[in-house]
């Protein structure tokens, strides 16, 4: 993204700051919302990312010094939450556009699943990923402003679809993924034309699937904007999860919330 472009995006951010209350407290937490401009910026993503991912969860990261890193991010644009009392990074999205795609030698998902069927639709699509929070502002509003934020940053730059990884633990050794799948396809498969195929298949005959398996909260609220599973999950050994394919189209959010994020 141009630097100019960066500026017009960040006023539109600024033009819809928001609150978060904190569940753990009465008080008042104010946030902010806007995008990375700095190295110094991006490195506060990154080090979140690194505390939750592999201090909280376990994850085999290329990053060093307490950092998360790989080769998209200098590729990506990177949302990020502020705790403005402390200047603390506190949430964190990253951003694949289309033209990063392309610089990028593809979308990172891209690794996981054959996304042939969603080819025509890459010029319109960005990718969405190493979404985290930190445990201390895991309320909904934390995850609302960055929502808020991609979707105005998809208007801004007229993108239609959102695509992205969900991600199931697999301490279990992936029961708990094949029975959430099982249950999920039901009402949430999406039409075959936008059918993803997992490049290294989690389900086989030897994993239950009739578990009664609460859904990551990160799925539950994609699926309440509308969005679609496209297909069966793939087993991510670096972070050790069973990771979905979520795709949403804006014009499938659910009327409930589009006038909060739309507007």
């Amino acid at each position: 993204m141009l630097s100019k472009e960066l500026l017009l995006f960040e006023n539109t951010l600024k033009n819809n700051r928001n609150h978060a209350e904190s569940p753990s407290t009465t008080t008042q937490r104010r946030l902010s919302i806007s995008l990375a401009f700095t190295q110094q910026e991006i490195e506060e993503a990154q080090r979140l990312r690194y505390k939750v991912f592999a201090e909280e969860m376990g994850a085999q990261l290329l990053g060093t010094g307490g950092l998360d890193i790989d080769g998209f991010d200098q590729y990506c644009d990177h949302l990020i939450v502020r705790d403005t009392d402390t200047n603390q990074v506190i949430g964190t999205y990253r951003i694949l556009s289309p033209s990063s795609a392309n610089e990028a030698g593809g979308y990172y998902s891209a690794a996981e699943f054959d996304l042939s069927r969603l080819a025509h639709l890459f010029d319109r699509t960005v990718e969405v990923g190493r979404a985290c929070v930190h445990q201390n502002y895991r309320n909904g509003g934390t995850i609302t402003m960055l929502w808020a934020g991609l979707a105005k940053y998809m208007q801004f730059h007229n993108y239609e679809y959102m695509i992205g990884c969900g991600s199931v633990s697999m301490a279990d050794g992936g029961h708990s993924a094949a029975s959430l799948y099982q249950r999920l396809q039901d009402d949430y498969l999406s039409p075959l034309e936008y059918r993803v195929f997992p490049r290294n298949p989690l389900l086989n005959d030897s994993l239950r699937s009739d578990m009664q398996v609460a859904c990551p909260p990160l799925i539950k609220g994609y699926l309440r904007l509308g969005a679609y599973i496209c297909g069966e999950p793939a087993w991510d050994p670096y972070f050790n999860t069973a990771d979905m394919l979520v795709m949403l189209p804006l014009s499938r959010i659910n009327p409930r919330y589009a006038a909060h994020f739309l507007k």
